[in-house]
């Protein structure tokens, strides 16, 4: 680690970002679509914005086995701030809700073994109302590090969108230069009509594209449609630098378990930061287990970094499919309100893979294992309406299944 942070000092100067941080999309825990804005402790003690949120979100993430499953980001979104800085013009932590500031909670936090994101706009106010950096660039930077923070997601509100292009890079350069490595995610695409998104990709870790998720199946399927009808984006994900479709729904109000494995599967697909945005003491069991899925998370953390795509879309289903560093991740997914499972039979070129002999692994655990062989016509699926089959194609040379140790401890 010391090592890391000598070479981020000496080429943090030259290099727009190459900080060497987010190779895989980053995976954690944000306050803001669960909890948003709420200010209230006293009408609401369990659900404000506080230190006592943060802290028991953390304790969770530990003890119900998130951080063991890779969810090491633990974040506070916009409204953490008093109205008005200090008399040298620094952020203060909001008195009453966080009663012992900033650097309190990223020591609690780097104590835990988690890692401490943090919300701020580059506007001269935030989306709530409360100071932005803008014109406190240097001075804000310098209190991110002095509290150890070690992710900061810049958003765009009160801003002119013509200043973005040059001011998020200056941005990053001043975080680079603070010798301290912290994740850039940038909200400046979001706010454009025609991104640039080579300097984006160079200058930021990750972005948001387009608007705000909401707690809905409808909010869910028109940011995935968004992105199909946007293929070439791909091409700009990778390691250090991805797309970001905005938080996981999974275990708040308006998802399915269906249409929560359709989220976890697709977000996967797109090698999407994993962002849970919910209330882990609450959340039902059968949402947890999708959160916690090793297997997806595998997919979506895969070392190749290569972005999916939707890749076929009739009937109205459509496949996803996203080449890993050992095969290809394929979903299934339906679109359709019939109320009845839905049988595909697609070939190889539907799926966009190569034809040869796969080992085929259903990821959540809802089929055995099976194999297609390269003479085969068709695979053969069967999915639930608005829900998802998602599996894992792994190039194997056998004609049939053979479920021995070796097979098994291959696939897992």
């Amino acid at each position: 680690m010391k090592y890391v942070v000598v070479f981020y000092v000496m080429v943090g100067s030259v290099l727009a970002l190459d900080n060497g941080l987010a190779l895989t999309p980053p995976m954690g825990w944000l306050t803001w679509q669960r909890f948003r804005c709420i200010t209230d402790c006293k009408k609401y003690p369990d659900e404000c914005i506080s230190e006592t949120l943060i802290k028991r979100t953390a304790d969770k993430m530990i003890s119900d086995g998130y951080l063991a499953a890779g969810y090491n980001y633990v974040g506070i979104d916009d409204c953490w701030m008093e109205h008005d800085r200090d008399q040298e013009g620094r952020l203060v932590a909001n008195g009453t809700r966080f009663p012992n500031g900033m650097k309190h909670i990223g020591d609690y936090l780097h104590n835990k073994g988690l890692k401490f994101f943090l919300y701020q706009d580059y506007g001269n106010k935030t989306c709530a109302g409360y100071p932005g950096v803008l014109g406190h660039e240097k001075t804000d930077i310098d209190s991110f590090v002095s509290w150890g923070v070690d992710y900061i997601k810049l958003d765009g509100c009160n801003v002119e969108v013509s200043k973005m292009d040059s001011g998020y890079p200056e941005f990053g350069k001043m975080m680079n230069e603070s010798g301290r490595p912290m994740v850039y995610s940038c909200s400046w695409p979001a706010y454009q009509d025609k991104p640039d998104y080579e300097s984006i990709q160079e200058h930021c870790n990750l972005w948001r594209n387009a608007d705000d998720i909401q707690d809905s199946w409808s909010s869910l399927t028109s940011i995935m449609d968004w992105f199909a009808a946007r293929p070439e984006l791909a091409s700009y994900a990778g390691p250090g630098h991805w797309n970001d479709p905005d938080m996981l729904l999974i275990g708040n109000f308006g998802l399915s378990v269906d249409q929560a494995r359709v989220q976890m599967a697709v977000w996967s697909v797109l090698a999407a930061p994993l962002m849970m945005s919910v209330d882990l003491d609450t959340i039902r069991d059968e949402f947890k287990q999708i959160l916690l899925n090793s297997k997806v998370i595998e997919v979506d953390q895969d070392e190749l970094g290569k972005q999916g795509m939707r890749v076929w879309n009739k009937s109205k289903c459509e496949i996803w499919t996203r080449e890993l560093s050992a095969g290809f991740a394929v979903a299934f997914v339906s679109r359709r309100d019939d109320g009845a499972p839905y049988t595909l039979r697609v070939t190889f070129e539907d799926m966009k893979i190569p034809k040869q002999n796969y080992i085929v692994q259903e990821l959540f655990d809802q089929e055995n294992i099976r194999n297609i062989r390269s003479d085969d016509e068709r695979f053969e699926t069967r999915v639930n309406p608005s829900g998802v089959k998602f599996y894992k194609f792994v190039p194997g040379q056998n004609n049939e299944i053979k479920r021995s140790a070796e097979v098994i401890y291959f696939l897992e």
